[in-house]
């Protein structure tokens, strides 16, 4: 189930709550959260946005990684477009689920390296040139034109049907129908640019960057497929020790370079201002309201958390930062794709020991690596340069 899902079913279960008011009495509100953040390092984000009822999260997180980004390479505030990046990937997810007949994954999820695959196919374009949005809408809703996307990719992806290539125009012209078409070329500041022109503007380069994660069931210090289901592209990770993953993070953070983060989000001590790992699990809800000691994560816990399911990929954020509470513990500042009104002016706060738990990946600059990383990578690695 994805958020838009999970969050469809809450609103259906609070609907149904409110016609048994008089039944039953309403739930005592959560006491108030006794947790205060002070930043340590934090690098520049534009504001935040919303993905609505879109199962975009990936592209939500990764635009505003690459905004930050833009602002680092050339100290320029430039809104990317979100909704160029979703119509590319579904353009490549097409291909790949109908050349391997039905047997890949074509789903509304992704991952934060999918906009730079769809930025070296495609390019980019400014959130001015293409917002997805036709006919006065003011909200993503893709829904129907998932449903409609889903089953003409079906249909094109069984041999029987013998319908050829067609699915080049179709599926383009779906999109189109719901998100409007994609201009050939563009005005930005006064000059004409096109997607791949404005993604050379940018000093973006697809291949600066890098996703490192940690797990056991394959070699350290070497790529590999990470065999998750919204991994549709085959995506290669660079798998470090656990200790090291974190070290990374903290390393690039302190540098001057964001992350984006793909993590597990469905825990019940994960919520939209705070992800946090309790040492005692029957302290799940008070550790949401009150700071108290959290567990200690070994690469082993996390192991096997994710072979068994316990921690799936579901959510991706920007990390922006790192922050500490009033008894010095460190958290990562992230910046979210549900808007402003949610958790803390639309940001979470997430504890070093539930990175080390949940925290599927980040994709960071590659001259965001530690040294040491580096050289024990540099064979996969092309030249970074410090």
């Amino acid at each position: 189930m994805n958020k838009n899902q999970i969050a469809c079913f809450a609103f259906c279960i609070c609907l149904l709550a409110c016609h048994q008011k008089s039944k039953k009495p309403a739930a005592p509100e959560a006491p108030a959260s006794k947790y205060v953040f002070t930043s340590i390092k934090e690098m520049p984000a534009l504001p935040v946005t919303d993905q609505n009822s879109s199962g975009t999260c990936w592209s939500f997180s990764t635009a505003s990684f690459l905004e930050t980004e833009i602002i680092r390479l050339k100290g320029e505030k430039i809104k990317l477009s979100e909704m160029f990046f979703v119509r590319g990937a579904y353009l490549l997810k097409a291909r790949n689920y109908i050349l391997r007949q039905g047997t890949a994954r074509f789903t509304e999820g992704g991952l934060n390296h999918d906009p730079l695959i769809t930025a070296a196919f495609f390019g980019i374009l400014p959130e001015s040139a293409y917002t997805g949005l036709i006919n006065g809408q003011t909200r993503h809703n893709h829904f129907k034109m998932f449903a409609e996307l889903e089953d003409s990719v079906k249909r094109y992806a069984s041999p029987a049907n013998k319908r050829g290539v067609a699915w080049k125009q179709e599926v383009p012209h779906i999109m189109d129908k719901y998100m409007g078409g994609v201009p050939d070329s563009f005005q930005y500041n006064g000059n004409t640019y096109t997607a791949k022109s404005f993604l050379a503007y940018t000093k973006l380069n697809p291949d600066d960057y890098i996703t490192i994660t940690s797990f056991t069931h394959v070699p350290f210090y070497k790529p590999f497929v990470l065999s998750i289901p919204a991994n549709w592209a085959d995506q290669k990770y660079q798998n470090l020790p656990l200790d090291e993953f974190i070290d990374n993070i903290n390393h690039a953070i302190d540098a001057g370079y964001s992350l984006a983060l793909d993590l597990d989000g469905t825990e019940p001590t994960f919520t939209s201002e705070l992800g946090v790992i309790p040492e005692d699990p029957g302290d799940n809800k008070r550790i949401l309201y009150d700071i108290l000691p959290e567990k200690k994560i070994t690469q082993k816990m996390r192991q096997d958390a994710f072979e068994n399911f316990e921690t799936t990929d579901d959510h991706l954020v920007h990390i922006v930062g790192k922050a500490k509470d009033q008894q010095g513990n460190i958290y990562y500042k992230c910046k979210n794709s549900w808007g402003p009104k949610a958790g803390r002016h639309g940001y979470l706060y997430l504890s070093i020991p539930y990175i080390r738990m949940k925290g599927i990946s980040v994709l960071l600059h590659k001259q965001g690596l530690t040294k040491q990383t580096v050289q024990k990578l540099s064979v996969f690695l092309n030249t970074v340069k410090f």
